[in-house]
């Protein structure tokens, strides 16, 4: 068997080299210039589009770490109130604990609407309904 593969591995090629057939140039099988064109349009094509989704998911993550950290901020401002409340102390901020998030500026979406946020029903920050 060994001997079988080394004779077809070793076999030269045929003599007649492959060449376009008769009545077809080069020209006629390349893409050319349109064809360059085509191609790198998509890949800038691409490129711009896979940039964008890397910055929207960027600002995505860091619209969650701000809430996050509001939200941390605001239960340690909730138990300090009640740790106050219970010894009969002041708290040590300035403003009154409450239940409800505070709500930011409202925002402007990308047409150009202002949207506030405003807290739902089981507590989370979501975007008005209109």
């Amino acid at each position: 068997m060994q001997h079988l593969l080394v004779a077809l591995a070793t076999t030269p090629t045929p003599l007649p080299t492959p060449s376009l057939r008769e009545g077809i140039s080069e020209d006629q099988i390349t893409p050319g210039l349109w064809g360059f064109i085509m191609t790198a349009f998509f890949v800038l094509a691409t490129t711009l589009l896979i940039v964008d989704m890397v910055r929207r998911i960027r600002r995505v993550r860091y619209r969650a770490q701000v809430e996050e950290e509001r939200m941390a901020a605001a239960a340690a401002a909730d138990v300090e109130a009640e740790d106050a409340g219970s010894y009969g102390r002041t708290p040590a901020t300035s403003e009154p604990a409450t239940s409800e998030p505070a709500t930011s500026e409202p925002e402007t979406s990308e047409r150009g609407h202002s949207e506030a946020i405003l807290p739902e029903p089981n507590g989370d920050a979501g975007r008005s309904q209109r």
